[in-house]
């Protein structure tokens, strides 16, 4: 270097300098990316599965998916397995997956490359929030491999690890899930449990459990011992991981019949009301009578029964003489200031509030109530405790059980959907979305849609509501002169935050004061 004395300068008086400073500079960014996961809360998180093949790996991806975009955090599973079967379309034998077929070795390598780059996009690109890693990943280099390409990233790593030592758990899984598998077209239950068998000895070879007490100490994940007899938690880093580890603990993995039935019919069904805490009608109670003959007719002898505190399903609940547990998250939703209307009579007395709902009926929440979106949170104690439990009948409500359905109708993940009809007349309370009714313009594209929590909603553009259509805010009485020109003063003027400002006709009004400003003297 070279230095200016008058302005105390420095110039670059070499090539082989300057490319020197530009390594240094490169260097210095990537350890600043390395460090940015760990220190955003909103980072996104890839989520690897670590284990032997037939330990329900993708059993636990596939539920923890459908659990984290039932919360409404956008997750996605990449299945290496997926990749695999692309890139050799016909699978022969175990010897595939020997730690010294050097061939077969480079083409999984590069298949688990191909996966991550999807990884990559699906959370920088797509909206993704949470990406599921589902493969084996049993040595410590390829984990390693997934650390360098977090920190390169700027993506949050949490390990799910998968040991069992049971015979029988691992043979039943074999039986019940790889015996279907696309690498065994031909279906025969012992040639698919000898090469499965094979296939795991291969995989054992190399297998390096996680080490909490040295070499991993300080990674985050959890580890599962014997589909969920014991756990082993480690540094959890955030709300997200937190509640991963939440459902992991919670989740079975033997089967079990879950029945969702709604009460019967009530007599504001009857008048076309919604909300309120009614009681049966002549109908409903003939629908108890029916539900309690198809109970003793299927001998449900061990059957649960939960209800919500709403006298409609605790009346239905009565006719079947057994036990059952009244659950307060299961009431309806709660319609505020409309409950006991009917439609008719929320439209001609909140018209803004009839039309809002019908643009977005997930997401709009009754003035003093409940959005859909608030249910679903509601519910998650439910979620959870069904998980656990064995076979349950669930009578509830229309808008609790949709959210349950939600929930439970990715059949994908090993659920089966059978529904009963009691053959009982009733009124039907469903509305169909009105096709007049032009929805909201969707917010445009953002550079990274994943800055928000379960907690938030993910429309940036969404203004506070600090008041309902039926409940004006108090505004200044303006004199009538003074009217049409403060319209016109304030028609172009933009504010520079409008995040902070609600709109009061043509009038943009500060949020942080008790009572509009008035505009004129």
């Amino acid at each position: 270097f070279s230095e200016n004395d008058s302005f105390g300068q420095y110039t670059v008086v070499s090539d082989l300098v300057q490319c020197e400073c530009t390594i240094l500079c490169l260097s210095v960014c990537l350890s600043f990316c390395s460090a940015w996961a760990s220190y955003m809360t909103n980072s996104p998180t890839v989520i690897v599965m670590i284990g032997l093949p037939a330990r329900g790996k993708t059993y636990m991806s596939k539920k923890l998916t459908r659990y984290l975009n039932w919360i409404g955090v956008p997750t996605k599973v990449f299945n290496l397995g997926v990749y695999r079967r692309e890139a050799v379309k016909a699978y022969k034998s175990y010897d595939f997956f020997r730690h010294d077929n050097k061939e077969a070795m480079e083409i999984r390598k590069r298949c688990a490359l191909v996966a991550l780059e999807d990884v990559k996009g699906y959370l920088t690109e797509e909206g993704g929030q949470i990406a599921v890693f589902d493969a084996t990943n049993t040595t410590r280099e390829r984990r390693d491999l997934i650390l360098g390409f977090g920190k390169e990233n700027a993506f949050k790593v949490f390990f799910v690890e998968s040991v069992c030592d049971d015979p029988e758990v691992i043979a039943a899984n074999i039986l019940e899930v790889k015996v279907s598998s696309p690498d065994y077209p031909e279906r025969h239950r012992e040639r698919v449990m000898d090469d499965f068998l094979k296939r795991i000895e291969c995989y054992k070879v190399t297998y390096q459990p996680l080490d909490p007490d040295d070499y991993d100490k300080d990674l985050s994940f959890i580890k599962v011992e014997n589909v969920g007899r014991r756990f082993l938690v480690n540094r959890v880093q955030d709300y997200i991981q937190s509640k991963i580890v939440y459902y992991l603990m919670n989740i079975q993995v033997h089967s079990h019949s879950l029945y969702l039935c709604r009460h019967g019919e009530s007599n504001h069904n009857m008048e076309g009301r919604i909300g309120g805490d009614s009681e049966l009608s002549p109908g409903g109670k003939q629908f108890a009578h029916a539900l309690h003959r198809f109970i003793e007719e299927h001998k449900l002898s061990d059957l649960k029964v939960w209800t919500s505190q709403l006298r409609r399903t605790i009346q239905t609940a009565e006719e079947l003489i057994v036990p059952y547990e009244q659950w307060k998250i299961l009431n309806e939703i709660d319609a505020g200031v409309c409950e006991e209307m009917t439609y008719d009579m929320i439209q001609k007395s909140f018209p803004e509030e009839f039309v809002l709902r019908d643009q977005d009926k997930y997401h709009y929440r009754y003035p003093g109530g409940e959005s859909y979106q608030d249910l679903v949170q509601r519910l998650e104690p439910v979620i959870m405790e069904l998980e656990r439990q064995g076979n349950v009948l669930v009578i509830c409500h229309q808008a609790v059980m949709r959210c349950l359905l939600a929930y439970f109708l990715d059949k994908s993940a090993g659920c089966k959907v059978e529904m009963f009809y009691l053959n009982v007349k009733a009124v039907n309370t469903h509305r169909d979305r009105p096709l007049d009714n032009v929805p909201r313009d969707a917010a445009p594209m953002l550079l990274r849609r994943n800055s928000y929590t379960p907690l938030s909603s993910h429309d940036q553009f969404k203004r506070p509501r600090l008041y309902s259509a039926g409940n004006r805010p108090w505004l200044p009485e303006m004199p009538e002169g003074m009217l049409q020109q403060s319209q016109v003063s304030v028609k172009n003027w933009r504010p520079l935050n409008e995040s902070l400002l609600i709109q009061l006709g043509h009038l943009p009004l500060p949020t942080c004061h008790p009572k509009p400003i008035p505009l004129y003297p």
